[in-house]
C-alpha cells in the first residue's frame, strides 16, 4: 500500500468520523431513538462510547472505498469519488440495514429505509475527499 492510499484512507476516515458524529450523534439522535426496534440496552451512553474503536471503524470503511477507487476504478477526482461513494455507501448500508431489519429488533422499517439514504450522502462526501486525495498533484 502506498503513501497516497494511506493518506486518502485517513482523510476519508476522518471525514467519515466527523460526519458520523454530526449526522448520527447530533442531527438524527431523536430520529434514531424514535425508530429503534424493541431491543433494549444495546446502545452505549455517550460516556461509554469507545471513540477510538469508532474511529478505527471509520478508517476501515474509508480504506475499503480507497482500495476500490485506487486499484479497480481509477477514481482520482472529488466528483468521481462522490458519485462512487454515494452508490457504494447506499448499497452497503442498504444491505446491512435490510439484514439487520430481518434478523434483529434493533431498528424498524422507517430507519432501515432512511439510514441508507443518509449514508449515501455522508459516503458521497467521504468518497469525494478520498478521490480528491488520490488525484492530488496529478496533471489533468
Amino acid at each position: 500500500m502506498d503513501k497516497k492510499v494511506l493518506l486518502a484512507a485517513l482523510a476519508g476516515g476522518l471525514v467519515n468520523f466527523i460526519l458520523g458524529w454530526l449526522v448520527y450523534g447530533m442531527l438524527l439522535t431523536g430520529f434514531s431513538a424514535a425508530n429503534a426496534g424493541s431491543a433494549s440496552g444495546v446502545e452505549r451512553s455517550p460516556e461509554e462510547m469507545g471513540m477510538l474503536w469508532i474511529f478505527v471503524g471509520c478508517v476501515a470503511h474509508a480504506l475499503l472505498f480507497t482500495l476500490a477507487y485506487s486499484r479497480w476504478a481509477g477514481i482520482t477526482t472529488f466528483k468521481g469519488g462522490a458519485v462512487a461513494g454515494a452508490w457504494m455507501g447506499f448499497l452497503l448500508s442498504l444491505g446491512y440495514y435490510m439484514v439487520n431489519l430481518g434478523t434483529t429488533n434493533l431498528i424498524n422499517l422507517t430507519a432501515a429505509c432512511t439510514f441508507p439514504v443518509v449514508d449515501a450522502v455522508t459516503s458521497a462526501l467521504m468518497g469525494g475527499v478520498i478521490g480528491w486525495v488520490l488525484g492530488y498533484g496529478q496533471r489533468s
